[in-house]
């Protein structure tokens, strides 16, 4: 009998037995293998269980199953500082890993973790946990810089030499890269498939092969090429799908028009930025005999060329979304049918969706339609054109434009009622910032734009929003599968928060925190509006919603305050506008139990991946612009600006300038005094000065550093306007912040056992002082005073 067969009869015993712990003897006795040899066998055995722990010992000597501890599963998100957190549901708070028990884990990994430390909803302290298990890998691959060896080193290593991640979270790794498969040159951009993840022997290093050579660091926009392969968007179409756009006609036929209602004779225009090149809708509007308006928005038909199952469709899912960097656009489709066949270019006929909607003067859609079409544009209008017009700006314009003129006018009509409808039934507006980096032909940024939005950007949001709602409502009423883009009411602990951030500014907010209206917040905003604290407020809101996204349930649209909302109007950027217009064909007629059976099967899936493709993009498109505005900003050391401060942490406070480059100052830095955190004011303040930092202060900086690769801009504050001062703690509070500095470094350090403070005296009490410092320079006498 081998030690492997005994080891399973011992384990299948132990497993199968009421008892939990058993003696040498009750084992053998179990197994029948009470013989000197084989009793000795069995004693050897069980020795080595202990050793690779299948098996323990108890204090009597007996022998038992280890306790399996109860493990959950999560999804790990690292810091760059080595700690993380384990998200197991988004609805509820994320597990805190110090940086000691994330055994390995990387970014995004599929984890099994232990409780160590329960929540305490008391104290707002969040459960702490360790990982004992990596379930699912994330990062397969990583892209970097490479860094070559000489020959020498490549002969004692057998490595090319290592790469330096792109990837902030993987700061602090080595990732080297195998003697084998690709040479890359010095400098290069790559992309390194992982073969060794970080172990024990190895706690900091990774090892990999090339996989593919981007190309290298010094060439004109490989840093934002950088971070789109980063995280894995596609750069190029396979040969596959460029192939069968290829194959997509230039021009419509009477084939294609069958079936289709012909709205060529209509009065539409598109209305975009000037650079815009993807024109996907298109609007007409026109005042009726009752006083209504009518209100048609047609959209590039793209299903009909993008069909189900393509190989334009499978990469259109795959990609999710188009991605806006600073220079350039990745596409969601080939170009050739983005900017051709599917852009509603003007006096061209072009296939569309359109929703007709019969609108009342209080913004009431009362009669609506929805149907294939083909379309002629009459005009290729800009938002500057459509806002000198309504503006009566430009004389010029109002001439060329002067057969589109009346129409524009009820269009400027309309959206006013539309957005008096919205702004009615509470509606949350934001004022949102959007600034535009303008870069040279090497991809340098010479200048920072506001963008602004004129009546001609809202006016087309209007119409969108309408069309958008209309066509939800449409198919939750004919209770077909569908997918929604819905944003949740916000959650209890965040609204508290807000609750009681806006209790100290003496703002009142009416309903509850598990209960409050887009009406409710809607009020505070106009409480505020025009005030001091306007900025304030509207960050600290903004910072209490969740986030939006695709769902085939529907959940409404809370900012919106919207009972139903999809995304209709932009299927040549979004997959789900495509799969909505592809829904729309497919319930034309007869809708069959199959139809319905295999819509409800892929919805869920195609909403969760389009929502994690939408975040991805979005990520991508904000590293892209926080390394640019630090590049911008890397000449300007020593200049001085004047900025408002935007957020205020433990660690210092971040200001934003006027041109919306954001940029920290440490705590550290702050050498005007020792500061205190007031949380529930989001402010610093003075110990000693009684100086006052929060939000919405006005604040004068000197540039201090910046940095576009790790995309970090640090500010040296200067001086502040006066605001009303916030009671400073009193002296003997400076001990309680120490404590929750500690309690903080003992977090991020995993030191449970060993606490960071100083251990106190045993008598009650603190040493005095004098003593400390005597202590330390070995000296036991009071200090003598001058």
């Amino acid at each position: 009998m081998t030690k492997q067969t005994i080891k399973e009869k011992i384990l299948f015993f132990m497993e199968n037995h009421s008892k939990k712990s058993f003696s040498m003897e009750e084992i053998a006795e179990g197994l029948k293998l009470q013989k000197s040899a084989d009793f000795k066998l069995l004693v050897q055995t069980v020795a080595a269980m202990e050793r690779e722990k299948s098996v323990e010992f108890t204090k009597k000597g007996k022998i038992k199953l280890p306790q399996k501890d109860v493990t959950v599963e999560g999804v790990f998100r690292a810091n760059e500082r080595g700690f993380g957190f384990v998200t197991i549901d988004p609805e509820e708070a994320d597990v805190y890993i110090p940086k000691e028990a994330v055994n390995f884990a990387m970014d995004g990994d599929i984890v099994a973790i232990d409780i160590v430390q329960a929540a305490d909803p008391f104290s707002d302290r969040g459960a702490e946990g360790k990982i004992v298990e990596i379930r699912t890998r994330a990062i397969t691959q990583v892209v970097g810089e490479f860094i070559a060896y000489d020959e020498k080193e490549v002969s004692e290593t057998d490595l090319y030499g290592y790469a330096i991640p792109k990837d902030k979270k993987m700061t602090g790794l080595t990732f080297n890269v195998a003697a084998q498969g690709i040479k890359p040159v010095d400098g290069s951009i790559v992309i390194v498939e992982v073969t060794h993840y970080p172990e024990k022997e190895y706690p900091r290093s990774l090892e990999g092969l090339v996989k593919k050579v981007v190309g290298h660091k010094n060439d004109p926009g490989m840093d934002i090429l950088s971070i789109v392969v980063a995280h894995g968007i596609p750069t190029s179409f396979p040969d596959t799908v460029i192939d069968e756009a290829d194959k997509v006609p230039d021009a419509i036929s009477e084939e294609d028009i069958k079936g289709r209602r012909d709205l060529r004779d209509q009065m539409i225009v598109t209305i975009d930025g000037e650079d815009a090149k993807d024109l996907d809708d298109a609007v007409t509007v026109r005042k009726l005999e009752n006083g209504n308006y009518f209100l048609g928005v047609h959209i590039a038909d793209v299903s009909y060329y993008v069909t189900e199952g393509s190989e334009l469709d499978i990469e259109a899912y795959e990609r999710g979304t188009s991605v806006y960097l600073t220079d350039r656009v990745v596409p969601m489709i080939p170009q050739r049918l983005s900017n051709g066949i599917c852009s509603l270019n003007p006096h061209v006929p072009r296939l569309t969706m359109s929703c007709e909607m019969e609108i009342t003067p209080e913004g009431h859609v009362v009669k609506h339609d929805i149907f294939q079409s083909v379309i002629q544009t009459t005009e290729r209008m800009t938002y500057t054109s459509v806002n000198e017009i309504l503006e009566e700006q430009n004389p010029e314009t109002m001439e060329r434009y002067k057969e589109l003129v009346p129409m524009f006018k009820e269009m400027g009509e309309l959206h006013q009622i539309l957005e008096q409808m919205r702004e009615t039934r509470g509606a949350i507006s934001f004022e949102d910032r959007e600034a535009k980096v303008l870069v040279d032909g090497q991809g340098h940024p010479q200048d920072i734009l506001l963008r602004t939005r004129g009546v001609g950007e809202r006016l087309i949001e209007s119409f969108m929003l309408a069309a958008n709602e209309t066509v939800a409502k449409h198919y939750h009423d004919l209770k077909l599968p569908f997918i929604y883009r819905i944003h949740e009411q916000p959650k209890e602990e965040k609204m508290q928060r807000f609750f009681d951030f806006a209790a100290v500014l003496g703002i009142l907010v009416k309903g509850t925190k598990t209960d409050i209206t887009p009406k409710d917040l809607q009020r505070v905003l106009e409480q505020v509006a025009d005030k001091p604290e306007e900025a304030v407020i509207n960050t600290m809101l903004l910072r209490s919603m969740q986030q939006a996204r695709y769902s085939e349930d529907n959940y409404g649209h809370y900012g919106l305050a919207a009972e139903y909302y999809t995304h209709f109007t932009s299927p040549i950027r979004r997959y789900p506008d495509l799969i909505v217009h592809r829904l729309i064909r497919s319930y034309e007629g007869n809708v069959s139990e199959k139809l319905k059976e295999k819509w409800e099967q892929h919805l869920p899936d195609i909403a969760d991946h389009s929502s994690k493709m939408e975040r991805r993009a979005v990520e991508a498109e904000r590293e892209v612009d926080a390394m640019k505005k630090a590049e911008f900003m890397a000449d300007k050391i020593g200049e001085e600006y004047v900025g408002v401060i935007s957020s205020v942490t433990r660690f210092g406070l971040f200001v934003e300038l006027p041109n919306t480059i954001e940029g920290l100052i440490h705590v550290n830095n702050l050498k005007q005094d020792y500061f205190h955190y007031i949380e529930n004011h989001m402010a610093l303040v003075g110990e000693r000065t009684g100086m006052t930092l929060k939000i919405g202060q006005k604040v004068k900086v000197k540039v201090d550093k910046a940095d576009p690769e790790t995309r970090e801009i640090d500010f040296e504050f200067l001086e502040a306007e006066e605001v009303e001062r916030i009671e400073a703690p009193k002296q003997q509070k400076r001990q309680d912040g120490r404590k929750r500095r500690d309690d903080r470094k003992n977090r991020e350090r995993g030191r449970d056992k060993k606490p960071f403070t100083q251990k106190k005296n045993k008598k009650k009490g603190k040493k005095p002082f004098y003593k400390e410092v005597a202590k330390k320079k070995g000296k036991g006498k009071k200090p003598k005073k001058k």
